[in-house]
């Protein structure tokens, strides 16, 4: 790869998180000591919600949160076509149907409009869904309010992917809160705002919630006697209560997310300041960034453009360009209904519109802390350059 390559994402580790790792290696638990716990806390106080469980990855979260919730055989779980694919793969881990609601294309993000409609039908045919998955792509919450008064009148769950957009608000309420939803979902991939290596957590203000999804993360086994079922036999005595899984984050992984946790503010008010020179930069282009709404804060994990030509050979051409000029543009995400997996379920080309287009004109360029003002500016003349040429 050439020196002068721009990915699109890229960690940050600072002497200071390397420290903390160290000292935690040093210490007798690498892992179930106190540091996860700590961790935990933080990103509580930080989101303001009651609990927090910290867990191996985003992916594990989004199944637990789905098995907190009794999601199985015969439910429904809906969510955006545009996301990674674990937004919907939770569902099928559970037994359940998944299905998708259509994006709005100014932001990417689910549509009220298209899930007002396919509420009312699906209330008539009897397919309301369970769950709704919402996506808070590139950082940019959903309208959660609006979202919060459909789940009241039609009864279903709300979980917040927010893989994306730890450090961002809705309404002056920070993401994660879950004033608008049961479970709120985190990332802390490298990529991601903040990491841990790999990592996820869940927050929600529901003490039962919490109490499932921990008992699940550990393999269902409680250590607590106050809560066995049986008469423990002695102080070496566990119960497993529940078929659970083996989704436990390490203390070393923890000690790294506290330290960088510090950082958060810091890094929300630098992406936005990157977001808003490429708005800046890109005004004369016939390009669309997506939009963010006034009422929300944005964590800026992505800066998407979307092209005015929707053709697959010129998204092509300019894919092949910017990353022959080592500028590392990438698709987030293609259609998820698309992919082969879930054709085989049944969806097909024109099931959602506004997604597929979304595929055939998007890409994200660039943005990470270190990212420097000439880059930028390096970024978007390379881009005009090669939209001139068409």
């Amino acid at each position: 790869m050439s020196k002068n390559f721009i990915p699109y994402g890229k960690h940050e580790i600072t002497k200071s998180d390397i420290d903390c790792v160290t000292k935690i290696l040093k210490n007798e638990n690498l892992t179930q000591g106190s540091i996860v716990p700590k961790f935990e806390k933080k990103i509580c106080s930080r989101v303001s919600s009651t609990y927090c469980i910290a867990v191996n990855s985003a992916t594990s979260a989004l199944h637990l949160a789905c098995k907190a919730l009794d999601l199985g055989l015969n439910d429904y779980l809906w969510t955006s076509p545009i996301s990674f694919v674990a937004s919907a793969n939770c569902g099928l881990y559970c037994g359940a149907k998944v299905d998708f609601v259509d994006i709005d294309p100014s932001t990417g993000l689910i549509s009220i409009e298209s899930l007002k409609k396919k509420l009312i039908i699906s209330e008539k045919t009897k397919r309301l869904p369970k769950i709704l998955v919402v996506v808070h792509l590139a950082g940019t919450s959903c309208d959660m309010e609006e979202i919060y008064k459909l789940s009241n009148k039609y009864g279903f769950e709300i979980i917040e992917d927010a893989s994306h957009a730890i450090g961002g608000e809705f309404n002056d309420f920070p993401v994660g809160s879950c004033k608008y939803s049961k479970v709120t979902v985190f990332s802390f991939h490298p990529v991601k705002i903040i990491t841990t290596g790999e990592g996820g957590a869940c927050t929600t203000n529901d003490e039962k919630v919490f109490k499932k999804i921990s008992l699940l993360r550990s393999h269902g086994i409680e250590k607590n006697p106050n809560l066995f079922e049986l008469t423990p036999k002695g102080p070496w005595s566990y119960e497993q209560q529940i078929l659970g899984f083996n989704y436990r984050l390490t203390d070393i992984q923890a000690a790294l997310g506290i330290n960088q946790l510090k950082r958060l503010d810091k890094i929300i008010v630098k992406r936005n300041k990157i977001l808003n020179l490429y708005n800046n930069l890109l005004k004369d282009l016939p390009v669309n960034l997506l939009k963010v709404p006034d009422n929300v804060k944005s964590s800026v994990h992505l800066v998407i453009i979307r092209l005015f030509d929707s053709s697959p050979k010129v998204h092509k051409y300019v894919f092949e360009k910017m990353r022959k000029n080592n500028i590392g543009i990438q698709l987030h995400y293609s259609p998820i209904h698309l992919q082969p997996y879930y054709r085989k379920l049944g969806f097909n080309p024109g099931d959602f519109p506004e997604a597929e287009k979304y595929g055939l004109n998007s890409f994200s360029i660039p943005v990470f802390t270190k990212l420097k003002e000439k880059d930028q500016c390096r970024i978007v003349n390379t881009l005009k350059n090669i939209l001139e040429d068409i």
